[in-house]
């Protein structure tokens, strides 16, 4: 199995800690987006991961908030659905890899989780030469509404078939995204996919969709 390189990512304001599975000759860069109350230590991601990682695709899992705000967003869970400083902490994210020599050359794409799904879709729509393709897993990606217009990067959402709230506000999503788009139900799952052979299939399908869109060569003319 891969093991992960432990990395600080060192953003204007915040350093935050994050896990890189980078194979040999990496066809593209995946930014994990954790969703409320969970980390870059998810079992979700972490599985899904190292699945895309073993397929050749470099993975970046990390913290969207600092300790300290970690402990603060437990007693409150203020920060959780913070979208507009999720979505820009994760747009600095991406303008770290631009600056990186290893990553910098990479296509990106992101995944994510519940409400960093809505944090993954600013970012796209404020970084669309950076970002080549999206996958939400269970995302509420209605939070996000007000920019899906602008998102230019192939957007998949999953959602589980017994999870009927969140495959309601991804259908109501998909009628306002613009850019390429598809919405896959998996069958037997509720939100956090916690069925046996599910996250399985979220891995599949995930996958399927950054080989799509990340190996694609870019056109000069």
């Amino acid at each position: 199995m891969l093991e992960p390189q432990s990395r600080t990512l060192d953003l204007m304001d915040v350093e935050l800690s994050a896990d890189l599975f980078l194979p040999m000759n990496a066809k593209g860069l995946v930014i994990f987006v954790h969703g409320s109350g969970s980390g870059r230590t998810s079992l979700g991601n972490r599985h899904v991961a190292q699945a895309l990682a073993r397929e050749g695709l470099g993975t970046l899992l990390f913290d969207l908030l600092t300790e300290t705000e970690q402990r603060l967003d437990n007693l409150t869970r203020e920060l959780r659905f913070d979208i507009t400083l999720l979505g820009s902490r994760l747009v600095e994210v991406i303008d770290w890899i631009g600056q990186d020599v290893e990553l910098h050359s990479l296509r990106i794409g992101l995944f994510g989780a519940s409400t960093g799904a809505a944090a993954a879709l600013l970012a796209a729509a404020e970084r669309p030469d950076r970002v080549h393709a999206v996958v939400s897993r269970g995302g509420r990606t209605d939070l996000a509404t007000v920019v899906l217009p602008r998102v230019k990067a192939p957007t998949l959402q999953i959602v589980g078939a017994q999870d009927p709230l969140v495959f309601g506000l991804n259908f109501q999503s998909s009628h306002v995204l613009r850019c390429e788009q598809r919405l896959e139900v998996v069958a037997g799952a509720t939100h956090l996919f916690e069925e046996a052979g599910t996250l399985g299939e979220v891995a599949r399908l995930a996958g399927e969709w950054f080989e799509k869109y990340l190996q694609m060569e870019l056109v000069t003319l």
